[in-house]
């Protein structure tokens, strides 16, 4: 059965990227947050975005109202029934699986249950449900609307059928589908996050500045953005919480997070989303 209905469960940074791209391609969008001003934030979030990218001319200026027309609010029952659910909430595997939980409770035998985990066991997340054949993950890259991989993950018991689905819906969106097994931080945070941990190390060790080890990266390493940049993009938090993963999952030293990124995490400095992480914003 082709997919047209696809939930959104989380309207934060991620859950509104995903859900403005699903809307811009023609799909019926539901929306769920239980915080009423997260969900104003998304939807004005996504107007602007729209907006702005009808006013370059990437866009039709009819797509702003055609797209925001697809995107609906929606309670847990109402997201449940969709053909697909994409969970996007915060990065705790405890909440994940209770979501995942409740959305097998209430969504019809045919429901495909994905997460926008970055780092967390889709495996663990199945295993929460009576359909682990029918759990997938689709680890979109921030910010959505702009970068193009999907990694697709499979869990150990995850169908062929529900990987062709997933797969197939990325391609729908534009975007590069590429499918890896369940491992602690997948391809892209594995290779990542080491690197970005240890770009604040060279910070907490006086080797470098910010600005320097970021422009060496840079200039010379053609990365597009320096590493501690990339970290306050993502959210020094989440840095955090996908390293915390990798250290516990693979008891590996070498995934331990750095004394410095603990301290700014809690500090509150947090990366844009705070208003100053590395660098202010």
């Amino acid at each position: 059965m082709p997919i047209q209905t696809v939930a959104v469960m989380g309207a934060g940074t991620m859950g509104a990227g995903i859900a403005q791209v699903l809307a811009q391609h023609g799909f019926e969008v539901r929306l769920c947050e239980n915080q009423p001003e997260a969900l104003a934030r998304a939807r004005a979030a996504i107007e602007a975005q729209l907006t702005r990218a009808a006013e370059r001319g990437k866009i039709p200026a009819t797509l702003v109202t055609e797209s925001l027309a697809r995107l609906r609010p929606a309670g847990l029952e109402q997201a449940a029934s969709a053909d697909l659910v994409i969970e996007a909430v915060p990065e705790k595997i405890e909440l994940k699986r209770e979501i995942f939980q409740q959305l097998d409770r209430m969504a019809p035998p045919a429901t495909l249950l994905v997460s926008n985990t970055s780092s967390i066991s889709i495996t663990a997340l199945a295993a929460a449900t009576r359909r682990p054949a029918q759990c997938a993950g689709m680890h979109f890259m921030n910010p959505v609307p702009v970068m193009p991989l999907v990694e697709i993950v499979r869990g150990l018991e995850t169908s062929e059928e529900t990987i062709a689905a997933v797969q197939a819906l990325a391609a729908r969106l534009g975007k590069i589908p590429v499918v890896v097994r369940d491992f602690p931080g997948f391809v892209s945070n594995r290779v990542l996050m080491p690197m970005i941990n240890e770009a604040i190390y060279c910070v907490m060790e006086g080797v470098a500045a910010p600005e320097a080890v970021d422009e060496i990266m840079k200039s010379g390493m053609h990365h597009p953005m320096g590493p501690l940049a990339l970290a306050d993009l993502i959210g020094l938090d989440i840095c955090l919480d996908i390293l915390r993963v990798l250290y516990r999952d693979f008891a590996d030293s070498k995934y331990r997070p750095c004394p410095l990124l603990q301290t700014m995490v809690a500090a509150g400095r947090l990366g844009r989303k705070s208003g100053r992480g590395f660098y202010q914003y």
